[in-house]
């Protein structure tokens, strides 16, 4: 699955998956930390870290904002990641 916003990556799962994930992810949403943000990263939900908090950014690529959690569909089941 290829989505740019995480609206489409949600419309793109079935309603059931669908459903399971808006639900983990209001959770998260509600429990984030200040200043952090939502969007896709590595072809999943991803929240991260900002650029304008942490410049140093991801690894060695100061262009990619640093990882906090991510949320995923795959074929098996519904996977959180805690990076």
């Amino acid at each position: 699955m290829t989505a740019s916003t995480v609206a489409q990556y949600l419309a793109a799962l079935p309603a059931d998956r669908r459903a399971a994930l808006s639900a983990v992810r209001k959770v998260i949403n509600e429990n984030l930390p200040e200043g952090y943000e939502e969007g896709m990263q590595f072809g999943m939900i991803g929240w991260y870290v900002p650029l304008s908090m942490y410049p140093a950014g991801y690894g060695e690529n100061p262009k990619v904002p640093l990882s906090f959690v991510a949320l995923a569909s795959q074929k098996s089941g519904m996977v959180l990641h805690f990076l």
